[in-house]
């Protein structure tokens, strides 16, 4: 006799213990099937067939005992070496057909191949092909539920072959089916037990078990009769024309048990991650809206701060970012501020580093035109001021150096002064005003420039010529400040650094003066402004928080409603790290949708922020770092549900309802 297929020694299962009643359900089994048998298990219900099925077909391990299959012990294995096993050495049959909803008969027959790591277009043939000969050809695109019980089963049977399906385990396959669909069934399986397949019935119907070439029976979990006891050439005569077995020992001596299959799993994951969410689209899109929300509101609150920091960044950069200040400085509250005289300006101007230099005389002043009052800045400037500070005139022209020597009456104003004195006047042009009492001509208006702080608007000024402001105003020819335009903009550092020498120097080393620079007034806006994007940003973060336990919610009740389809996948020998990626990529699914979602709605409203004349500035760091956290969301908040579905055990899985 040659070495049994499967060889049971004292095979014994219990439940409980401990704190809960032990139940013995399997009590010492001795059984051997040979290849090619036709066995059939017949008892009661409670008897303890179905658990000794579970133990054959490897969905479960005895509490003791010995199992050898193929003459190697398979309590060695562990989990993912079961679940290759019942890949390739089993078919499962169930009475409850156990197909996946929401997969057609195709998708449902071709599952073992894929994790098997079939090639498509094979298992799409063999798939096709199995269908056909059961006489389903015309319904390899139908769910479940557009199939007949008989249907059903038939492709249950078809998905158990889709390996080989050396050892056929029939679990009361026709208990749900009527008498014509039932009959269909079993001269299916006489069909493959005469083809040389293994084929285990489990039954409780006698006049079933009566196909089988063998029989036994089991009660109160022993065996209490075996025909091949009194006929043990059944045994021998099965042999002939049995299918070759699976070399066990082969297989995991070669290591060849790997990844290859990752491609087609992935893709059936992503598949079957697409059906699930679009059968639940009211509860996928529930799920989604707080993914959305949380990427959109990061996405526009980041952008509006880009944008408003940008705006500001342009007002500012405008007035210069090579212009350093000059202006008198106060030791110590004691004494005076220190005083910047021409002579100082004259040093200055002839440092290699300093480009330009203007001195800037000024204050707050009362002007008038007509009846119409104004307080306004007065700076007396020369003509430099265009070329420093990078504000043109848009009508009229700049005064001259003639009118520099000359201290003439004649001023530029700015945009905001022009429009509370001189709003009703057509050409302001020639107009006079009245600048403490002292008449001035405008000869030109500045362009608007805006504010380069937050507390002063230079829109609201008038540039006059020095020797004016000096002479007619202000009645001294000090400068209130100096600005310094340097020659490189990227060394103000190292030109302030020479300025501050040479004001020492001509000082007497007394640091009565003090120096700023636009440069660093725009880093330190910048700073602020990016202090404040960032906390926009993390306040929208706690709406993808938000969205992320949704999605774990959504995926702990997604794993406990298909439950049973773990349990079918774990059949058909999907490993741990196989439901693992197929729920984690169910969770990582609803993330790119609900990113992509939330990116396409963030675009929207900034849209019509922009129409609303919103400073808003879209980055494609901000958008991609959007995207990332809500994958990265998606991936931790899945995890533990995937994780779960993973650890269940396949037959608590396939028996939950």
């Amino acid at each position: 006799m040659q070495t049994p297929l499967i060889d049971l020694k004292g095979i014994r299962k219990s439940y409980g213990g401990g704190d809960t009643p032990q139940v013995d359900v399997l009590r010492g089994i001795d059984l051997s099937i040979h290849a090619g048998e036709f066995v059939a298990i017949v008892g009661a219900s409670g008897s303890g067939k179905s658990t000794l099925m579970n133990i054959l077909g490897c969905l479960d391990r005895p509490t003791s005992g010995e199992y050898l299959f193929a003459g190697e012990n398979v309590a060695r294995l562990g989990s993912d070496e079961l679940a290759w096993l019942r890949r390739e050495a089993f078919g499962f049959v169930f009475q409850g057909y156990h197909l996946i909803a929401s997969g057609s008969a195709q998708e449902n027959v071709e599952m073992p191949a894929i994790y098997a790591g079939t090639p498509a277009a094979e298992r799409h043939a063999r798939a096709a092909a199995l269908l056909d000969r059961l006489g389903l050809a015309s319904r390899t695109g139908n769910r479940p539920h557009q199939l007949s019980g008989g249907q059903q089963q038939r492709v249950s049977i078809a998905r158990a072959l889709m390996n080989g399906g050396h050892i056929i385990l029939a679990d009361e396959p026709t208990g749900a089916l009527d008498s014509h669909s039932g009959a269909e069934v079993m001269a299916l399986l006489d069909e493959l037990a005469s083809q040389g397949h293994v084929v285990i019935l489990i039954t409780h119907d006698r006049e079933v078990a009566a196909r089988a070439k063998r029989i036994i029976e089991i009660r109160d979990g022993e065996i209490i009769s075996d025909t091949a006891d009194d006929h043990p050439e059944v045994q021998a005569s099965a042999n002939s024309g049995a299918l070759q077995a699976v070399d066990l020992r082969q297989r995991l001596a070669d290591g060849s048990e790997h990844n290859g299959a990752w491609k087609g799993e992935l893709l059936d994951a992503v598949q079957a991650a697409w059906r699930v969410m679009w059968i639940n689209r009211f509860r996928t899109a529930l799920t989604l809206l707080g993914i959305v929300i949380g990427v959109a509101s990061v996405v526009v609150m980041l952008a509006v701060g880009e944008g408003s920091k940008r705006q500001v960044m342009a007002q500012m950069g405008a007035f210069g970012s090579n212009i350093i200040y000059l202006s008198g400085y106060m030791p110590n509250p004691r004494t005076p501020p220190g005083i910047i005289t021409l002579d100082d300006v004259a040093a200055l101007a002839a440092l290699p580093q300093v480009k330009r230099i203007m001195p800037v005389n000024g204050s707050e002043a009362g002007v008038r035109f007509g009846n119409v009052d104004h307080t306004s800045y007065v700076g007396g400037n020369d003509t430099n001021f265009p070329a420093i500070f990078n504000w043109p005139v848009v009508e009229g022209s700049y005064f001259t150096e003639a009118d520099e020597r000359g201290a003439a009456a004649v001023a530029v104003i700015g945009k905001k002064v022009r429009d509370k004195l001189l709003k009703d006047v057509a050409n302001p042009i020639g107009q006079y005003i009245l600048i403490e009492n002292v008449p001035f001509q405008v000869v030109g208006v500045l362009a608007e420039k805006g504010a380069s702080s937050g507390d002063q608007d230079s829109d609201d000024r008038i540039a006059i010529p020095y020797s004016a402001a000096s002479i007619r105003l202000f009645g001294s020819h000090n400068p209130e400040y100096v600005a310094i335009a340097t020659s490189d903009a990227r060394k103000v550092k190292e030109a302030e650094q020479a300025i501050d020498q040479l004001m020492l120097r001509m000082h007497g080393g007394k640091r009565d003066f003090e120096l700023t620079n636009n440069a660093a007034m725009i880093q330190a806006e910048a700073r602020t402004q990016n202090t404040l994007s960032l906390m926009l940003g993390a306040i929208a973060a706690i709406s993808l928080l938000v969205g992320g336990i949704g999605v774990m919610n959504i995926m702990l009740m997604t794993v406990r409603e298909r439950t049973r389809e773990i349990g079918i996948r774990m059949a058909t020998g999907a490993r741990q790290r196989d439901i693992l990626r197929q729920f984690l990529t169910e969770a990582v699914m609803l993330s790119v949708v609900g990113g992509l979602a939330g990116i396409g709605v963030a675009l929207i409203i900034g849209g019509i922020l922009i129409l609303s004349e919103v400073a808003v500035a879209f980055s494609l760091v901000a958008v991609l770092g959007a995207f990332a956290c809500a994958l990265v969301t998606g991936v931790v908040f899945g995890f533990m549900p995937a994780r779960k579905a993973a650890r269940l055990d396949p037959v608590t899985a396939l028996t939950s309802e």
